[in-house]
């Protein structure tokens, strides 16, 4: 009997935040561009000390798109089990920010919408 590794691909919360911006972002197969703008904008918050956000969008844009589908979720929950310590109120921010990703391009369809109910799951099992 093997025991399955978790799976966790960022080690700090801001990194990990950033991959769920773009995991929403990507939810209805296309990263508009104002959805671009609003994860820039929330970057200079969630990364003030650092000024290369478009590098560091693209590098976590990357990461996404060399992950399957099926990863997703067991990457959310074992991820944020590492982060004990974050606050729930925090938490629901992140889940408020990606909200307003998926309405940066006017409209929210059902595979967005799957996927911010996918994540509020998520959030409200790590409390």
């Amino acid at each position: 009997m093997s025991i399955e590794q978790p799976m966790i691909i960022h080690t700090n919360f801001p990194d990990f935040v950033l991959f769920l911006y773009v995991y929403i972002a990507y939810s209805d197969g296309d990263f508009h561009p104002q959805e671009k703008e609003i994860i820039l904008e929330k970057m200079k918050k969630l990364f003030p000390d650092r000024d290369d956000h478009e590098k560091q969008l693209v590098e976590t844009i990357r990461l996404y798109s060399d992950l399957e589908p099926d990863q997703f979720k067991p990457i959310f929950i074992d991820t944020f089990k590492q982060f004990p310590k974050v606050k729930y109120a925090q938490k629901y921010k992140i889940y408020s920010d990606m909200y307003d990703i998926v309405h940066a391009d006017g409209k929210i369809n059902e595979s967005e919408e799957t996927a911010m109910n996918a994540l509020k799951e998520i959030i409200d099992i790590s409390y």
